[in-house]
């Protein structure tokens, strides 16, 4: 989809604003605090029902309001598209497409697909693998909305499965163990498609992270790998040889929700021997990979969303990043001066909540 204009109302420091978007890069400019991340997680709430800052929705509605609207006006191959999104605190949010009613979140994936990188994203590389786990299967996701069925159906399962074996207080009767061979071969089942989806996935996205690499450290070496033990001889006997010590534990200890993606730099793994402006380019590597991705399989470029990337840059990969920005569109925000030759087709000046053009 391109996003035209945007339009929000009581959304985090917003009263009301109305932004129209160019069809190639937008630039977003303004000092500290003024509102700049706010509008890019706006859009990218229309992307996904979900703050790429991780915040509950009651962080989303400004304070005194009792609800925040998003819309966004487009085209996708000629169509045109309004979204609009409700946010209610404490409730269901809604979307609504065309005026029609969206009732799952990866029926909105269909519409507007976007990518964020924004500053937290350093723990992708630095952090724990959750985040790198996300990351893997926001993009599986991304790329068949019809996988968010099997995350779904897997996080409820490994629920109903872990308060079982916390209800085992360690001991297996035979209720108890009838019951979990059927929670066993339903994590099974989601669990090995989840991974085949992953796996299948690293396999593509591999060599286009280290391009992105590349292209903007001028280095090669990036390597991707997810290879889980428990696949070799399946999840349902790797489940079988845990049992003993998930009982006494009380937790599922085998699974996706377990597992690693490995990213090695120079034959190093990444998250402890590279340097931290290494890791903040692999990082961005990784998003604009999973751009590049979506773009050139889906036919459909996704709108990337960068956040205050290019302070935690130097002149030079600044000046890479955004001369290879994939095809589409681009919204970026920054408290600083664009490198020298960036030529923006429209630049956004944000300050006290309102946002006009430069």
């Amino acid at each position: 989809m391109q996003l035209d204009r945007v339009w929000l109302t009581d959304f985090r420091s917003y009263a009301s604003a109305e932004v129209a978007l160019a069809p190639g890069l937008t630039a977003v400019v303004g000092a500290n605090g003024q509102g700049k991340s706010n509008l890019l997680e706006a859009i990218g709430w229309m992307g996904g029902l979900r703050s790429f800052r991780a915040a509950p929705t009651e962080a989303l509605v400004r304070v005194g309001a009792e609800r925040a609207i998003i819309r966004g006006e487009g085209s996708r191959a000629g169509r045109a598209l309004l979204i609009e999104c409700e946010v209610a605190p404490g409730g269901r949010s809604r979307m609504l497409v065309n005026r029609q009613p969206v009732r799952r979140v990866r029926d909105g994936l269909d519409f507007l697909r976007a990518v964020v990188f924004a500053p937290d994203d350093l723990e992708l590389v630095k952090g724990g693998p959750a985040e790198r786990r996300r990351y893997l299967d926001d993009l599986v996701v991304a790329l068949d909305p019809r996988l968010d069925a099997v995350r779904t159906d897997l996080d409820r399962i490994l629920k109903q499965r872990s308060a079982l074996l916390k209800q085992s207080g360690g001991r297996l009767d035979e209720a108890i163990a009838s019951t979990l061979e059927v929670w066993n071969a339903r994590l099974a089942r989601a669990g090995e498609a989840l991974a085949d989806a992953r796996s299948e996935l690293v396999a593509r996205l591999g060599p286009v992270v280290e391009e992105a690499y590349r292209d903007l450290a001028g280095g090669a070496g990036v390597v991707l790998a997810y290879d889980p033990p428990w696949r070799a001889g399946g999840l349902l006997a790797a489940l079988a040889e845990a049992r003993r010590d998930e009982l006494r534990r009380g937790v599922s200890l085998v699974g996706p929700h377990r597992d690693e993606l490995d990213i090695t730099l120079a034959g190093l793994p990444a998250r402890t021997h590279a340097s931290q402006g290494e890791q903040r380019t692999t990082a961005l590597a990784l998003r604009l990979a999973a751009a590049r991705l979506v773009a050139a399989e889906l036919d459909t470029p996704p709108l990337l969303l960068l956040d205050d990337v290019l302070s935690e840059l130097d002149d030079d990969r600044s000046a890479a990043l955004l001369a290879h920005l994939p095809p589409g569109q681009t919204v970026i925000t920054t408290a600083t001066s664009l490198p020298a030759g960036t030529e923006p087709q429209l630049v956004l000046r944000v300050a006290g909540g309102e946002v006009v053009p430069a």
